[in-house]
């Protein structure tokens, strides 16, 4: 028992330094709080460039089935947008405003949004349509869209696998567990933790949204009826995919309204210039 216990603590010790190793933050605070500190084991070359061929795998598909870009005006509306929002992400990282961003629309019933890593935007017909979003608040779904990549929430979630699976492999080892174990042990890591944005990455996407958004000049009391929209549609029925990693509570909405006396001088200001 002695032994075991020393070799749990050893593989603790272990794993805490691997960590702490790739431990950093990719943004800046700013007005709303952004720097807390990530684990980050991966680069973000790597994680760029599979999101580059991803992103062109998904244009492909909806381009071979007529779907992408279709509706010129409503192309014309989110990327007028979207760059708005590109030219304020420099007070949460440096480095933001000059990635290679690019803006499609996929004609599609779906209420989706997705912000790649190194700022691949894509919007989905239906949330605009469907929901009847005003420019303010598809400022605020893209401001929370591309919050998640300032953040760099992927990089972070692929880390956390690799340093759980880590210490799978460590357990399995040590323990005798044996690899099939280990295996399964991840697999299920992957498919419960690793597989969407935690709660804690989608509460940061919406408080850097709603910073973006307001100092683009877009009003972020949007966020909140954005979001009773968003509630309305999921009592409808399945919930739109752009917040499918837990629902849309009055809790969030309540959130919003506490960031309001934060957000608001950077709307008033943006809208004096």
């Amino acid at each position: 028992m002695k032994l075991v216990n020393r070799t749990i603590a050893i593989m603790s010790l272990g794993i805490l330094l691997f960590a702490a190793a790739g431990c950093e933050t990719t943004t800046s605070g700013s007005a709303v709080g952004a720097n807390r500190s990530q684990l980050l084991l991966v680069s973000s070359e790597q994680l760029d460039q599979m999101a580059t061929e991803a992103y062109a795998k998904v244009k492909t598909d909806a381009s071979q089935k007529g779907a992408l870009n279709k509706d010129k005006a409503m192309l014309n509306r989110v990327r007028n947008i979207s760059t708005r929002l590109q030219k304020q992400t420099g007070v949460f990282r440096r480095d933001a405003p000059g990635w290679q961003w690019e803006v499609n629309v996929i004609s599609s019933n779906d209420l989706n949004a997705f912000c790649m890593p190194g700022g691949k935007i894509m919007v989905y017909s239906g949330l605009i349509q469907q929901l009847n979003l005003t420019d303010a608040e598809i400022a605020v779904v893209l401001g929370h869209e591309i919050a998640h990549a300032l953040r760099e929430h992927s990089r972070e979630q692929v880390s956390q696998a690799i340093a759980a699976q880590t210490a799978i492999g460590i357990g399995a080892t040590v323990l005798g567990v044996g690899q099939g174990g280990a295996d399964m042990a991840a697999t299920g890591y992957q498919a419960l933790v690793a597989t969407r944005f935690s709660r804690n990455h989608e509460t940061e996407a919406d408080r850097m949204g709603l910073e973006l958004s307001a100092r683009a000049g877009y009003n972020p009391r949007a966020g909140v009826t954005l979001w009773q929209k968003m509630i309305g549609a999921n009592q409808g029925g399945r919930p739109p995919e752009f917040m499918s990693s837990h629902p849309a509570e009055a809790s969030r909405v309540r959130e919003i309204e506490k960031l309001l006396p934060t957000v608001m001088p950077l709307y008033e200001a943006a809208a004096r210039s």
